[in-house]
């Protein structure tokens, strides 16, 4: 656990008692730090307390005493409006951070990793990981992944810290300057937090404050957003900045062509690995994720061969584009964790034959980045708060139907998948949407979709 005796005998408040505001508060606590939680949520308060976390209505209190708040990801600081806490404190001159704030002021001495980007943040932070551990470097991975970072162990010397970055962490985090920054794209999300896509791209181009010389930063050039944040860094920053592709030569950095690996720092383009046999890293987006981790794991010296290595034997991540079963020849995949239709066209890029469920609870934007790909589709069933607004935006374009919940989109769609097409079908969940209409959090949408394929009849097998 993560010693913050820094703030023994200050006055801390934490805002939010879900899993990264219960870690805050029991490691503050811990540390012999007064804690004054809260949340908007009795039921969450009503746990809080019986952990024995001290309860402090934040909306009410004398915002004199309080050192700093630690607000939990996703609580509104800035747009569309602060929460009335927030702006008490912040009216107050209360410093207003995240837990990887704290994270980083008592770990001075780790060498700090940093993945962002709209899309496959998750899978290129866990396979970054992997390859430094599997290439013998003490290494702990969290932030957006995993355990919350304060229950990660303090740093062994020479440790790493590898940390996936929500943008609404990135802005929590004001002293944190990653010795490894990677940006692997940008598109439209989370638009309401930041008040529109420049707020997004704004908070996203955090991933590199405070770098200098000696640090690294790791640039995707497949998007308009992020290629233009690679040429303002390569013209004005002072670190060593590092283009990466799926899709076109990156001169002087790391590529992908025609599914090979290619490292083109010194301008010799050398092929390093065979990307298209990996099962478990499928479609350019993948691609572009190898790619990051590649530069980013060469960056602290881990040698070519060790990284292919690691990505070769990389296990992959649940809920992105997760193999649960093959029954009577139909494929099921799990990409619950595509929660807009970004993340969702990757997906169906990858399939020729696809009976795909969609819907939730849409964001903002349309969906256009999958229109390229409903060719592939044989039918959609649309579930969730989406499922009439995704119906009216693909009339014409795919058939369709709206079974409305996962478990009947399931049913419906092993009957079609095997009446049809079982030889190549591929029954895919990749939702384009949030979970918060039916289900907690995307993971809980991914586990009922693997629950209900595990209950299907049927012969197992490839």
């Amino acid at each position: 656990m993560i010693d913050l005796s820094i703030f023994e005998g200050r006055t801390v408040a934490v805002l939010g008692l879900g899993r990264t505001g219960l870690s805050a508060a029991a490691a503050l606590m811990r540390s012999r730090a007064q804690v004054w939680a809260w949340d908007d949520d009795a039921a969450a308060r009503d746990a809080g307390a019986r952990s024995g976390i001290p309860l402090v209505d934040l909306t009410r209190c004398d915002w004199s005493t309080p050192n700093a708040m630690v607000l939990s990801p996703g609580i509104p600081h800035t747009h569309p409006r602060p929460h009335p806490a927030v702006a008490l404190a912040r009216d107050a001159g209360c410093a207003i951070i995240g837990d990887i704030e704290l994270l980083v002021r008592t770990q001075r001495g780790a060498t700090f990793i940093g993945v962002t980007g709209t899309n496959g943040k998750s899978t290129t932070t866990a396979l970054l990981g992997h390859i430094l551990k599997a290439a013998g470097r003490p290494t702990q991975v969290g932030g957006n992944i995993g355990v919350p970072v304060l229950e990660l162990q303090p740093s062994a010397p020479g440790g790493i810290f590898v940390l996936e970055m929500s943008s609404y962490q990135l802005e929590l985090a004001p002293s944190l300057s990653f010795d490894v920054a990677v940006l692997l794209n940008i598109s439209a999300d989370h638009l309401e937090h930041h008040g529109g896509m420049a707020g997004y791209v704004a908070a996203k181009t955090l991933v590199f404050r405070g770098q200098a010389a000696g640090a690294t930063a790791v640039v995707g050039i497949d998007d308009e957003p992020s290629h233009a944040i690679f040429e303002k860094l390569r013209e004005t920053g002072e670190q060593i900045v590092v283009p990466i592709s799926s899709g076109r030569r990156a001169t002087g950095g790391i590529h992908v062509a025609n599914g090979e690996l290619r490292d083109d720092s010194a301008a010799e383009n050398t092929v390093v690995l065979d990307l298209r046999p990996l099962a478990h890293l499928p479609g350019s987006h993948n691609w572009q994720n190898a790619a990051a981790a590649f530069a980013a794991a060469r960056a602290v010296g881990v040698p070519h061969h060790a990284i292919a290595s690691g990505i070769r034997s990389f296990p992959g991540l649940s809920h992105r584009q997760e193999l649960v079963a093959t029954i009577d020849g139909v494929t099921y995949v799990n990409d619950s964790k595509a929660t807009n239709p970004d993340a969702a066209a990757k997906a169906l890029a990858c399939y020729d034959t696809i009976y795909w469920i969609a819907g939730g609870r849409a964001k903002e934007g349309g969906l256009e980045a999958i229109e390229p790909y409903l060719g592939r589709v044989r039918h959609a069933f649309l579930i969730g708060e989406a499922a009439d607004s995704f119906a009216t935006a693909l009339a014409g374009k795919v058939t369709m139907s709206k079974p409305g919940t996962l478990e009947a989109a399931v049913a419906e769609a092993q009957a079609l998948a095997r009446r049809h097409d079982s030889r190549d079908a591929v029954v895919l969940l990749s939702p384009a949407c949030a979970s918060f209409d039916q289900f907690d959090n995307f993971e809980a949408r991914g586990d009922a979709f693997r629950d209900l394929v595990d209950a299907l009849p049927g012969q197992r097998g490839g």
